[in-house]
């Protein structure tokens, strides 16, 4: 197998980043360089990276993606717009089929970036079942997607399903629960050959 058989082609060099950018339009939310070490070193389960992906230009319905750090499991919510409101009920509604105390223990913390529909950093860490915080949301650096690098490679596997200019609303959630089921079961190299649901077994059942 050779590189241009890959599903998410490896980059020969990478660029240089040196130069941090505040984010103009988020002066509340946590940045990333507050984010542990743990998070960073990938060292445990329950730390996410969340990003939208979009559709064709002119309509609203978008991808909510969310990509778990360490086993690089992958969550696929379509949403009816790309807003703040829209993001805050999806996390509602999963924190209330989980039960606040998985859902706590599942996302100790999510990183997202800077993008409108994530600014509702109180919307997206309270809990809508108890007085307790359910996560903590970490804002990467403004133009530096390499910072949620897992992401990102995530978002690349959905597109061979959804490519860009694609009409998200007409994806049915039978077709995108299949698309996520087909990230989660990929075996991956940086996993030494296991997929994400092989090592979600080896974490929880060991």
């Amino acid at each position: 197998m050779t590189n241009k058989d890959l599903p998410v082609k490896k980059q020969v060099k990478k660029r240089g980043y040196h130069h941090i950018r505040t984010a103009i339009t988020n002066r509340k939310g946590t940045s990333i360089s507050e984010r542990p070490r743990e998070v960073e070193n990938r060292i445990e389960y329950g730390h996410w990276e969340m990003d939208t992906v979009v559709g064709k230009q002119g309509t609203k319905a978008v991808l909510l993606v969310l990509t778990e750090r360490k086993t690089r499991q992958e969550l696929i919510f379509k949403m009816s717009s790309k807003s703040q409101k829209c993001v805050v009920q999806k996390l509602d509604r999963l924190e209330r089929k989980m039960g606040s105390k998985k859902f706590r223990e599942t996302f100790k913390t999510i990183t997202c970036d800077n993008g409108c529909e994530n600014l509702d950093y109180e919307g997206i860490e309270r809990s809508c079942l108890t007085e307790k915080a359910r996560t903590k949301v970490y804002y990467a650096h403004p133009y530096s997607a390499w910072k949620r690098g897992t992401n990102e490679n995530a978002n690349k596997l959905i597109r061979r399903f959804i490519p860009k200019g694609a009409d998200i609303r007409k994806f049915s959630l039978e077709r995108i629960k299949m698309i996520e089921n087909w990230i989660n079961n990929y075996p991956r190299r940086i996993l030494h050959g296991l997929s994400s649901n092989m090592l979600l077994k080896q974490i929880f059942v060991t």
